[in-house]
């Protein structure tokens, strides 16, 4: 990547968002208690912990505020995990899979809370998410997972829809069955990120974009130096929230080779209004397919989006989002003749482990990342597990806070094995495997 601050991503949220405030780049000398490195999700969910106990903090966001993942995702509030609960269970025990639960459920009622508190719309619908299975033995899968969360976890939230049901829900035929879960729903993830930002500020927490950190260097009292083009900050701890974008500037390099950057990619029809697609998705939740290469879906407005990983490399992909048409008006055969108005990749971090984690470098750098496609309600709702780790307390997370965060085996090479493996499962979707 060239260097930051870098230029605004085009999107369908910037087109729908308000507008964006005018940057507040930081300049000059500053101590402080804590520094975030990051200013998306995570980096503002901590510092809004960490303010609310008193501590000093500063955060430094690279680009403007909402460059990253938090600012183009598909905006899918989910409090699920790459790895699943039942097996969670499995591996260590059913304790340990019903605090992982809880935690997905107070991420998501967090959203709400936090969308109350700073008194933000960012049109949310709280109307669940629905899980398409696309083959018998898919739906065979998801009736097992649904059976075990009721009678294990007692969730009572999840059901399983029939062919006919799925058609009704989502206008397309191409799917046998699907699982309903009635946690979560969508959100317009820039309209959020803008309005929790806007709040902080408004409560006089210093929030700077257009402020890449070029390093971070410790000090012999047991604090750090942060090095900026335009200053230093000094600060007693830091706090990297860079996620997948760890490697764009040096002072996450710590972290960087923790996490696998993948590229997903996403379109966004004209308006359906009028048109033949109108009925399509009329519950307005998200959908997301079961093959191995995931594709979802939503509704944003009278707008259809819809996204998937397999965009690879450092830039957007004409490939990829030629893959994604086609593979939607596969399903979607009403919107044919429709423009695609809007197209736009971002980077979402994989974990070795499939699972997000929050830990220690040493006694001056705190970390939080890894949320595997799902972190609109996770990163919103980690910053106060994070502020327990930063002073010194043992976070009530679960497995976030209880796993080392391994390192990517060959990380030079890790965007040949990302081809690779994605390839294979390319594969076995279309053998049906």
């Amino acid at each position: 990547m060239n260097q930051p601050p870098l230029p605004e991503i085009d999107s369908l949220w910037r087109d729908t968002a308000p507008a964006a405030p005018e940057a507040m780049p930081f300049s000059g000398e500053l101590q402080t208690d804590v520094a975030i490195v990051g200013g998306g999700y995570t980096g503002l969910s901590t510092a809004r912990a960490l303010a609310a106990q008193g501590v000093d903090v500063v955060v430094l966001e690279a680009n403007r505020l909402g460059w990253g993942a938090s600012g183009r995702n598909g905006g899918v509030v989910s409090g699920k995990f790459r790895l699943g609960f039942a097996e969670m269970a499995r591996r260590w025990d059913i304790a340990t899979a019903r605090r992982m639960h809880d935690i997905g459920i107070e991420a998501i009622e967090n959203v709400g809370a936090v969308l109350e508190e700073f008194g933000i719309d960012a049109d949310y619908r709280p109307s669940g998410s629905l899980r398409c299975a696309h083959r018998p033995e898919a739906l065979e899968a998801l009736r097992a997972e649904c059976d075990w969360l009721r009678g294990t976890l007692g969730d009572d939230a999840v059901s399983i829809l029939d062919a006919e049901e799925m058609a009704a829900e989502t206008g397309s035929r191409d799917f046998c069955g699907g699982m309903l879960n009635r946690h979560g729903g969508v959100i317009h993830p820039l309209k959020f990120h803008r309005g929790l930002a806007a709040g902080l500020r408004g409560r006089g927490l210093r929030i700077h974009d257009e402020s890449p950190v070029t390093g971070i260097a410790p000090r012999a009292d047991g604090g750090v130096d942060l090095h900026l083009a335009s200053g230093r900050v000094r600060a007693r701890q830091v706090v990297l929230a860079t996620n997948a974008y760890s490697g764009l500037t040096p002072a996450a390099s710590v972290i960087e080779r923790r996490v696998v950057p993948f590229r997903s990619a996403m379109v966004a029809t004209q308006p359906l209004t009028g048109t033949a697609a109108e009925a399509l998705l009329a519950h307005g939740r998200s959908y997301t397919e079961t093959r191995r290469m995931m594709r979802w879906f939503r509704k944003s407005g009278d707008r259809l989006l819809y996204g998937g990983r397999g965009a690879f490399g450092k830039s957007d992909s004409p490939a990829a989002f030629a893959a994604l048409e086609k593979a939607m008006l596969t399903q979607f055969p009403q919107l044919a003749g429709l423009q695609v108005t809007h197209r736009w990749s971002g980077l979402v971090a994989m974990t070795m482990d499939s699972l997000p984690h929050l830990g220690r470098i040493d006694g001056r750098i705190v970390y939080a990342m890894g949320y595997n496609g799902t972190g609109v309600a996770l990163a919103s709702y980690i910053g106060p597990h994070v502020a327990d780790l930063v002073l010194g307390r043992k976070p009530d997370a679960g497995l976030l806070g209880q796993l080392p965060l391994p390192q990517v085996p060959l990380y030079p090479v890790r965007e040949v094995g990302v081809r690779i493996v994605a390839g294979w499962y390319q594969f076995l979707d279309a053998v049906g495997k």
